[in-house]
């Protein structure tokens, strides 16, 4: 009877240290989901298009979901703790470097500066005169300096800053709160 309590209280103990970053991981995952799900409906349903610099702030969100699963799934196992900590620091990171990315887009859609020439600024070498027709129909570039939608003032871009900043904070005090126990 000795034992089966010890087993326990041990067992609840190593629990006890895996809860906040079970409970941060699985949030990012949820979040990153929900947010990809809303920009494919944007993109599907509403017809609104995402830009070069769009497509390239879905790879956070990509990579958060199967790694916020992993580490949920390594939080439910009694991972150790260090594992744990380094696999929100890797969120944390990826969330933060999304949210730089989503700043550069808009301060591009401001025009506070230029963003990169394959889809901002002047159109190009369209080619010859004789497939000029066929290109434009096969072509269609999104400018990554035009909004397309505003909410509130913030355009898709700027609510990718904020999302990424909370997944951000979700991650540290994940990994503050499975540092500490």
């Amino acid at each position: 009877m000795i034992v089966t309590f010890d087993a326990t209280a041990t067992s609840s103990h190593v629990r006890e240290h895996a809860t906040p970053a079970l409970t941060a991981a699985l949030a990012i995952a949820a979040i990153a989901a929900a947010t990809l799900a809303g920009a494919w409906f944007f993109q599907l349903v509403l017809d609104i298009r995402p830009c070069p610099l769009c497509l390239e702030q879905r790879y956070a969100y990509y990579l958060a979901i199967p790694l916020g699963a992993l580490v949920a799934l390594a939080a439910a196992r009694d991972a150790p703790r260090g594992v744990l900590v380094a696999g929100l620091a890797i969120l944390a990171a990826a969330a933060l470097g999304n949210a730089w990315l989503g700043a550069y887009h808009a301060g591009v859609e401001w025009h506070f500066w230029q963003g990169p020439t394959d889809c901002t600024g002047e159109i190009g070498n369209l080619g010859s005169a004789g497939n000029l027709l066929e290109r434009l129909d096969t072509v269609k570039v999104i400018r990554c300096d035009e909004v397309q939608w505003r909410f509130l003032g913030l355009s898709l871009a700027g609510y990718n800053v904020l999302i990424s900043l909370l997944m951000a904070a979700i991650a540290a005090w994940g990994m503050l709160r499975t540092a500490r126990r």
